[in-house]
């Protein structure tokens, strides 16, 4: 019997040891809570950074209070080194222990990597051009006074609808850099006035301003503007008020601080299908991002205005005084 005892606890043990084990979930990370986002020792972090990034001075450095990041249990932390005009934003993501940082972009394998930005472009009441509901979207951020917004321009107009008809959606968004071109905001609030009233001249004017660049100056720009808008039947009338009145300051400004938020750091920057493109790019080269956007919509429909994507937000409602009203959308050219 003692042995039948030690044998049947034998077993016992030997089962115990060989039974398939449940496995044990993982607590998942907490969600962070903003309002409990941790007090930084800013005078530390700037010393580090201005180390890492051999940011001396007269460079500032700018750190932004950290916001829960897209990883659990990371903060998102953005800090810029700015000199004059120029700047830089770079994006870390911090333990809670404020130990650790990580650099870089956080991408979900799920989604479009582009998502983010894609989400952030608003693109209603834009001046466009191309076909409504194409499944590739470029969106330019653009300064009439910058001699590579001028000549990614002619690049575009040249080649983008004669090679493109149905196929892609250009959207231009006026980001003047006034820092460094003292006419470029006054430049960009006229072609507002433009679109509200004629949304096709927007393209004229567009056209007109990179080729007149050389010749505009702070102190004859609304002069030439107005003649250039005879020579196109607009009401030069109402422009001049909508102008001298400042009507499309603050939308020129919405365009800015858009820009902004998608750290838009130079001009030309274009958004093809939420891809960043900066600086400005001979037409091989652009036509090659998006003949591989065209071919990788047709099953993805992650992109573009047919794919059911937040691209296009509530519009921003002007009419200058006296004016029509007008309806934003594509303009055929």
């Amino acid at each position: 019997m003692r042995t039948l005892g030690l044998i049947v606890l034998f077993s016992f043990l030997l089962g115990a040891q060989t039974a398939p084990r449940k496995p044990v979930a993982k607590a998942a990370a907490p969600k962070l809570d903003p309002k409990l986002a941790p007090k930084l020792d800013k005078v530390k972090l700037e010393a580090y950074f201005r180390h890492l990034f051999v940011w001396s001075p007269p460079i500032e450095v700018l750190i932004a209070d950290p916001v829960p990041g897209p990883m659990p249990g990371y903060w998102e932390l953005k800090v810029t080194g700015r000199q004059g005009a120029n700047q830089l934003t770079e994006t870390f993501y911090m333990s809670q222990d404020q130990k650790k940082l990580i650099r870089g972009q956080v991408f979900d394998t799920a989604q479009n990597p582009f998502k983010p930005d894609l989400d952030k472009l608003k693109t209603d009441f834009q001046p466009s051009i191309g076909t409504p509901g194409a499944s590739v979207v470029l969106v330019e951020f653009s300064d009439f006074e910058c001699q590579y917004c001028k000549e990614e321009a002619k690049v575009l107009r040249d080649n983008l609808l004669k090679d493109y008809p149905k196929d892609v959606r250009l959207y231009f968004v006026t980001f003047p850099l006034e820092q460094i071109h003292p006419w470029a905001k006054a430049a960009a609030m006229m072609s507002r006035c433009i679109f509200h009233q004629e949304a096709s001249a927007f393209w004229d004017y567009h056209d007109w301003a990179f080729e007149h660049q050389a010749e505009i100056t702070p102190e004859n720009l609304r002069a030439k503007s107005l003649e250039f808008a005879k020579t196109k039947g607009l009401d030069v009338e109402q422009l001049a008020k909508c102008f001298d009145s400042k009507l499309t300051e603050e939308e020129v400004t919405k365009n800015v601080n858009l820009g902004k938020d998608l750290e838009v750091q130079s001009t030309p920057t274009i958004f093809i299908n939420g891809r960043r493109v900066a600086g400005a790019l001979s037409w091989p080269e652009l036509k090659r991002v998006i003949d591989y956007e065209i071919d990788y919509q047709k099953t993805a429909k992650n992109a573009g205005e047919n794919c059911g994507c937040d691209l296009r937000l509530p519009t921003i409602g002007f009419t200058p005084a006296g004016a029509a009203p007008t309806t934003p959308g594509a303009v055929k050219k």
